[in-house]
């Protein structure tokens, strides 16, 4: 059983938090990205699915992919009766869709916790499946003690990834441009 499979119980419990942080973000950046005109958007990394709920209200279909069972399992608890798909696949492999399937798609805090060569492919995946623009939501350069230490237990590609995220970016999309999300976070907005 993978980390996350065995912390999705305790994510779970932060759903509605997450769920107000990421429909805040939208609604400063938005316009931003020309978010009320995309109606086809995948949520990479979907966790419990706090960004799919804020994601779904609309005209707007949104599926959504993770690799812990767990987490979907507790997703689609949280998300009955919204229009969305859930799928079980890793965003480092192949994603399970056609090329160009999507107006957006987005990853939030996915990014940071793996190493470098599967976030690549990873870029390369979203790329390939979004006509539209990629938003990888994830951390800047301003760190807490509380997130060096969560990070550094979690054991993913955290310090490594803060070093030069949108260098990282341009090896695969044509251009990146950051948008300030919150105090410790940015929007990579990246355009195939």
């Amino acid at each position: 059983m993978g980390v996350f499979d065995r912390i999705a119980p305790a994510y779970g419990l932060f759903f509605n938090m997450q769920r107000k942080s990421f429909k805040d973000v939208l609604e400063r950046l938005g316009d931003e990205v020309g978010y009320s005109s995309r109606k086809r958007i995948l949520d990479v990394g979907c966790g419990t699915g706090a960004l799919i709920s804020v994601l779904s209200e609309g005209k707007r279909t949104v599926w959504g992919i993770d690799d812990s069972e767990k987490m979907l399992q507790v997703a689609k608890k949280m998300l009955t009766g919204k229009d969305v798909e859930l799928f079980k696949g890793n965003a480092a492999r192949e994603l399970p869709f056609r090329d160009k399937s999507f107006d957006m798609s987005i990853a939030s805090y996915v990014a940071h916790g793996m190493v470098k060569d599967d976030r690549i492919s990873m870029y390369r995946e979203m790329k390939r499946v979004t006509e539209g623009i990629v938003v990888i939501h994830d951390y800047n350069k301003v760190r807490s003690v509380m997130t060096s230490i969560v990070e550094k237990l979690e054991g993913g590609d955290y310090f490594e990834f803060i070093k030069q995220p949108d260098d990282e970016m341009r090896e695969v999309f044509n251009s990146v441009r950051i948008l300030d999300a919150g105090k410790r976070s940015a929007w990579y907005v990246c355009t195939p």
